[in-house]
């Protein structure tokens, strides 16, 4: 990449709720208090998994970037593991926003939250919740749980609630999870059967790495439920929304009908699925959307 900065790269933790999250922090090099984005993953990713390569593409443009990994998951604390909790996630967001402010080697005044997938999701629910922030990015969003239920179809959807129902009823005797797939081969029984889902989540994978594709069969209710989409109105500031126009996953119309509801929203979309964002030329035209709009926004230099 031209005209890049060097930058370090810091391993960090801070708290949330009853433990800790893992992050690691990018500091631009010869950059005094650089403003900061801070980095979440989608449906039970960690930040592992091509969190770092959108980071290091901020940091190299002066962008102080902050990707931490959720509660339960990866080398995250929080027990038990696997369990998705939406409430527990925007809790992290919360907490690594509080994280930020308290640091001397940012400037806590000018941050930014970017988030991909059920991330992207978080993304739009915490800017409608942190006015203070100066822009936010929402990528291949996951906007509305009923549009993503659809698009996963009713017989599908249907055949998921027995695992609910055995998870509830191992959280009432305190027993471990009843898990499902995250990812599965089309047909399979899991969060997302679309055929680019699973080697989707396998192309994220850094070699040599360890994920677990599961997560506690009781998040199912809440998925349905939550419709960050609608907090799309409430965001003060500049919001980019970066769409897959062939979104498997998150069904593009609504999420295009959400984002135009914005105050301060721009749009772009791609000719890519959602799972193509992370990796190839669909990554450098991502990257390099999102570098200019961060830019622009937190006065970068």
């Amino acid at each position: 990449m031209t005209n890049s900065m060097p930058y370090s790269r810091h391993d960090v933790s801070f708290t949330s709720g009853d433990a800790s999250c893992s992050a690691w922090l990018y500091l631009p090099e010869g950059v005094t208090s650089p403003p900061v984005v801070i980095l979440g993953h989608g449906l039970g990713a960690t930040r592992e998994m091509r969190l770092d390569a959108f980071a290091e593409r901020f940091a190299a443009a002066g962008i102080a970037a902050f990707a931490f990994t959720y509660r339960h998951f990866g080398d995250s604390g929080g027990q038990p593991r696997q369990l998705l909790s939406i409430k527990r996630q925007l809790a992290d967001w919360d907490a690594a926003i509080a994280h930020i402010k308290g640091r001397d080697d940012v400037d806590g005044g000018r941050v930014a939250v970017w988030g991909s997938s059920f991330g992207g999701g978080h993304a739009i629910t915490v800017a409608a919740r942190h006015p203070e922030l100066l822009a936010a990015v929402s990528q291949c969003p996951f906007t509305d749980g009923l549009a993503s239920a659809r698009a996963l179809g009713p017989r599908a959807s249907l055949k998921l609630l027995p695992f609910v129902a055995r998870d509830l009823a191992a959280r009432a005797r305190g027993a471990d999870p009843v898990t499902l797939p995250l990812a599965g081969p089309p047909g399979s029984i899991a969060l997302m059967n679309a055929p680019d889902a699973l080697p989707g989540y396998e192309a994220l994978i850094p070699p040599g790495a360890s994920f677990v594709n599961a997560a506690a069969a009781r998040v199912v209710p809440t998925i349905t439920a939550y419709r960050p989409g609608r907090a799309a109105k409430k965001v003060e500031m500049p919001i980019l929304f970066c769409v897959s126009n062939h979104d498997t996953v998150t069904p593009p119309e609504q999420t295009l009908r959400y984002a135009r509801t914005a105050p301060y929203g721009e749009i772009k979309t791609y000719e890519a699925g959602h799972f193509a964002f992370y990796l190839g030329e669909p990554f450098e035209q991502l990257v390099a959307d999102q570098v200019e709009f961060l830019t622009r926004h937190l006065d970068a230099r």
